[in-house]
């Protein structure tokens, strides 16, 4: 056998157990992820109802009620989030991708906003726990969207930054070469072709803090009755499911799994419309 021979033989060989065990990692994970889905679905649907969306979330030992409260005071901080961190997200991007792209002060930003990006939420809640919390006197649903706001900024100024970068330079160009200012170039010809890789961005960002539940245990802590005050402590879905999850009491029990459907269910339909939203920009 020749050593052509020889080394065509060891390539194929290399290439097909990577192959096998690339596939062996991909059922892996899928496996894993296809049980939890199940056991959630399972356990969650059988506590599902009206009353999930119309009743308040129940005392000790009550054998009815629902999750209203904490679905309201989830709506709430993440919409907040979501308005407070969003612009300031996509202007930081913008002026990385635009003014300081290829400048060490653009490096230094994207680093920070890395790290930013990974940090562990619970870091950041107790950060907030210091800021605000401390501060103010209290626990707050303020406090809970500001902390979950930290969560959405760094994946939007990543997203904004990437999606204007994709521009063609072309566009810019032509712009500019017309006498159009850099703010109008910005506003209506970038923000234009990125929107939706922006609008992705600030979606699976509202899909990630929709389950977040250690940044609220230190900021916005819980509220078993009915609150649309900021100002008080406010109900959430991944403290109710964190409470009733750890209870002595089965309805508590039933409560807590329907409530991680809804969230996987939420998550599940925001990445979904997010990826179709990309889907058509492409």
């Amino acid at each position: 056998m020749s050593s052509t021979q020889r080394l065509y033989n060891r390539r194929r060989f290399y290439n097909a157990s990577t192959m096998v065990l690339s596939g062996l990692a991909t059922a892996f994970g899928l496996f894993f992820l296809t049980w939890i889905l199940f056991v959630t679905v399972s356990k969650g649907f059988d506590a599902l109802g009206l009353h999930l969306f119309t009743q308040m979330t129940p005392p000790p030992g009550e054998e009815t009620g629902g999750m209203l409260n904490a679905l309201m005071g989830s709506l709430m901080m993440c919409l907040v989030a979501v308005l407070m961190a969003a612009p300031i997200g996509i202007a930081a991007g913008t002026y990385l991708a635009e003014y300081v792209n290829y400048h060490w002060i653009g490096e230094t930003i994207r680093f920070v906003n890395d790290i930013l990006l990974s940090a562990p939420s619970i870091v950041l809640g107790l950060f907030v726990f210091t800021l605000v919390v401390e501060t103010s006197g209290g626990f707050s649903g303020w406090a809970g969207a500001i902390a979950l706001g930290f969560i959405v900024l760094p994946v939007v100024v990543r997203t904004t930054d990437e999606m204007i970068r994709l521009v063609p330079v072309q566009m810019r160009e032509a712009a500019l070469s017309l006498g159009i200012p850099q703010w109008k170039v910005n506003t209506q010809i970038l923000y234009r072709a990125a929107l939706p890789g922006i609008l992705t961005g600030i979606l699976l960002s509202l899909a990630r803090i929709s389950g977040e539940t250690a940044p609220l245990l230190f900021t916005a802590l819980n509220n078993q009755y009915w609150n649309t005050d900021m100002s008080k402590p406010m109900a959430s879905v991944p403290a109710v499911v964190f409470q009733f999850a750890m209870s002595p009491f089965e309805y508590w029990n039933k409560l807590a799994w329907a409530g991680a459907l809804i969230v996987t269910l939420f998550v599940l339909i925001i990445s979904v419309f997010a990826r179709v939203v990309l889907a058509r920009k492409k």
